[in-house]
């Protein structure tokens, strides 16, 4: 067990950190803002750095932030903000950024990104709301940005640090963020859970169990308004911050899972005396499928006859299935050996994958010929080729 409070110092956060725009973008980022307004410069895209797997690219956090003034943020609501400061984390990344406030009401009407110049240059990715819970004293909600773009890779110039900004409907008497970056591999929003709970002695806090897929990731916050002791996860959970201020405490921690698995993160609040409540949140991060392979490779077969069952599957980047991938894909000739004429490919041609593995068990090729070849593509999956195969005599 440990603590190891962390409140940034106001005159950092004023400096560097509050930022804001009148625009909120929703989507992809577009030459213009929703209010009509020229977005800055655009960056060019840099790929995520190659890794064996997902890992903690930036962080960053704090607690004891007052809502920014009205007016400042977007029309006359209010704001949390925070920079990732001093370095801005990689184009590509996954973005998760779990906001906390004192009351019982989600206050959240969106969050978006901003660059930390005098424009407060509006970055436009889009931030998905996993969930929102509350204790009815204190509230937390999570956001989960994919292959975040249009900022500068790694910069350290402080007037360009990609920012995250939750608005707000209504002003509360405290709150903050933790937000983490995470690098190696494209990922999609896997399953989540969140729960809360009470004690009045030292207390297991849990979201319940979340299933991530072979070498995805597992990202768990927990907070309180009773301000105790706790103690993290096990291994292989990581710490990303743990944080306090005068009104509520927080944890939050990952851990990728290169086997996949179901997982349940658990905390345990030391609450002693009056009742103490917790909430705690989790999400899975999985690799994205980004190509096809040929697993079961066509063979030779007489023309017109049943060609083996053709086996493809959809893979990440690292070559591991994506068992999550449930998409469709399409297979056609690719080089046409057909000796007198082209050969025609007939059969079921478009299958959907079946937790990542497409199986086609009734083609056929109507033309004798040598070196044949069948190509697949599918949304979003980069084409694979087949070795090739002859349609004649074995």
């Amino acid at each position: 067990m440990y603590n190891r409070p962390f409140v940034a110092p106001a005159a950092l956060i004023a400096a560097t950190l509050i930022l804001a725009s009148c625009s909120t973008p929703l989507g992809p980022p577009a030459d213009r803002s929703s209010d009509g307004n020229a977005f800055g410069p655009r960056f060019a895209a840099v790929a995520p750095p190659v890794s064996n797997g997902l890992v903690l690219d930036q962080w960053n956090g704090t607690l004891n932030e007052y809502p920014i003034n009205p007016g400042t943020c977007d029309g006359n609501n209010p704001c949390f903000i925070k920079g990732f400061n001093p370095k801005n984390p990689h184009v590509g990344d996954a973005i998760v950024a779990t906001f906390v406030w004192t009351g019982s009401s989600n206050i959240i009407t969106s969050v978006t990104d901003h660059l930390t110049d005098v424009a407060r240059t509006p970055v436009g990715n889009q931030y998905t709301l996993i969930n929102y819970v509350t204790d009815g004293q204190v509230s937390m909600a999570t956001y989960v940005a994919t292959n975040v773009q249009n900022f500068p890779d790694t910069s350290t110039d402080q007037g360009k640090i990609l920012a995250v900004r939750a608005n707000l409907s209504a002003a509360a008497t405290d709150g903050g963020v933790v937000m983490a970056a995470y690098s190696g591999l494209p990922v999609t929003i896997g399953p989540a859970t969140w729960a809360q709970g009470t004690g009045t002695v030292p207390t297991a806090a849990s979201a319940g169990p979340v299933a991530v897929a072979a070498g995805g990731l597992a990202y768990s916050v927990t907070l309180s308004g009773t301000l105790v002791g706790l103690e993290h996860p096990a291994p292989p959970f990581a710490d990303v911050a743990e944080m306090s201020d005068n009104f509520m405490k927080s944890d939050a921690v990952y851990a990728v899972f290169p086997n996949g698995g179901t997982v349940n993160p658990q905390w345990t609040w030391f609450f002693s005396g009056p009742p103490g409540n917790w909430l705690a949140t989790s999400v899975a991060l999985n690799p994205q499928a980004t190509r096809s392979v040929f697993t079961g490779q066509p063979r030779t077969t007489l023309p017109l006859m049943t060609i083996p069952a053709v086996r493809v599957e959809a893979v990440d980047d690292l070559g591991n299935t994506v068992t999550s991938f449930n998409g469709s894909v399409t297979i056609a000739i690719g080089h046409n050996g057909g000796l007198l004429l082209p050969g025609t490919l007939s059969g079921t041609k478009t299958i959907n994958f079946v937790n990542g593995v497409a199986t086609f068990s009734n083609l056929s090729i109507d033309q004798a010929g040598n070196g044949y070849t069948l190509v697949v593509t599918g949304s979003g999956l980069r084409t694979a080729e087949s070795t090739p195969f002859n349609i004649g005599a074995f």
